[in-house]
C-alpha cells in the first residue's frame, strides 16, 4: 500500500468497520479521508472501499495496525476508518415530508433516552430493513450518532435519517397536530402490539434500557402497546422489542 499517503492524527467523527465504511461510500457521505492498515490483504469489501475512494477522489492513508487501533474510537475498526464531518440531523417534519414521497404513510421511531450506542445502531438497522422513515432522539441524556452506533448499525445510519430534538414531548404534540398516531412500547400496555394499528401515520416510541418510557412521554402517547412474555423474564432488550414491533408494522402495511 505504498501508493497511499501516511496518516495524520484523527480529530472528530469517524466511521469504523468495513461494512459501515462501505455503506458510507455507497451513500455518498462526505468523507475527508480514509485510514487503512498498510500491507493489508484486501478482501472483497476492502477492494471495493479502495475502488470507491479512488473514484471519489478520497485520500487513503496507510497506517500500522497499532496506529489504526490507537486512533479507533470503537476498537473494532476491522482495518479501516473513515474520517467524516459531524453527523447531519434533520427536522422531524422533514422526516415526514420524505415519507410522503413514497407509497406508505410515515412510520417514525422515537427513542426516549436510549444510551447504548449498540442499541441505537441495532434499532437503526431494523428500522431501515422494516421500511421506517426515520429516527427521533433527544439531545440530552441519550446517545447520538457515534462511531459505535454507526458500526453497530452495519451502515444503516448512513441511510436512515435521524432527528435530534430538544424536547420529546413538544415534538410528540407537533407530530400529533400533523396527524400522526403515537404508540408507546411498554411492558404495562393498553393492548398487545399485534392489536395496535400501524397502517396509518405512526410514531413508535421506545423507552430507555433501564427505565422504559419516561412519565410525561408515556402520558403523551395515544396508546401503549406491550409484547407478551411467556418466560421468566419481565422485559426484552430495547432493540429487540423495537425490532419485534417494527416487523409487525411492516406486516400490517404489506397486508394493506
Amino acid at each position: 500500500m505504498s501508493r497511499f499517503s501516511r496518516a495524520k492524527k484523527v480529530h472528530g467523527q469517524t466511521v469504523e468497520g468495513r461494512r459501515a465504511v462501505l455503506e458510507s461510500l455507497r451513500a455518498g457521505r462526505d468523507i475527508e479521508r480514509l485510514l487503512m492498515v498498510e500491507d493489508s490483504d484486501l478482501g472483497l469489501q476492502l477492494q471495493e472501499i479502495v475502488m470507491l475512494a479512488s473514484e471519489k477522489g478520497i485520500e487513503v492513508e496507510a497506517v500500522s495496525r497499532k496506529e489504526l487501533e490507537a486512533q479507533s474510537q470503537t476498537k473494532k475498526s476491522q482495518g479501516v476508518i473513515a474520517v467524516v464531518p459531524d453527523p447531519r440531523y434533520h427536522d422531524p417534519e422533514e422526516l415526514m415530508l420524505g415519507a410522503e414521497t413514497g407509497d406508505q404513510p410515515p412510520l417514525l421511531v422515537m427513542l426516549d433516552g436510549i444510551q447504548d450506542p449498540h442499541n441505537l445502531g441495532a434499532i437503526a438497522r431494523t428500522a431501515d430493513a422494516a421500511g421506517a422513515h426515520g429516527l427521533i432522539i433527544p439531545e440530552r441524556r441519550a446517545v447520538g450518532i457515534t462511531a459505535g452506533a454507526v458500526r453497530a448499525s452495519a451502515g444503516a445510519l448512513e441511510h436512515v435519517k435521524v432527528s435530534r430534538v430538544g424536547n420529546l414531548n413538544r415534538t410528540i404534540e407537533r407530530l400529533k397536530e400533523l396527524g400522526m398516531l403515537v404508540i408507546g412500547l411498554d411492558a404495562d400496555g393498553d393492548v398487545e402490539y399485534t392489536e395496535a394499528d400501524f397502517t396509518g401515520p405512526v410514531v413508535l416510541v421506545v423507552g430507555s434500557e433501564g427505565k422504559g418510557l419516561s412519565r410525561l412521554v408515556r402520558e403523551n402517547c395515544d396508546q401503549i402497546a406491550s409484547i407478551p412474555m411467556a418466560g421468566q423474564l419481565s422485559s426484552l432488550n430495547a432493540s429487540v422489542s423495537a425490532g419485534i414491533v417494527l416487523y409487525e408494522a411492516c406486516r400490517q402495511r404489506a397486508g394493506k
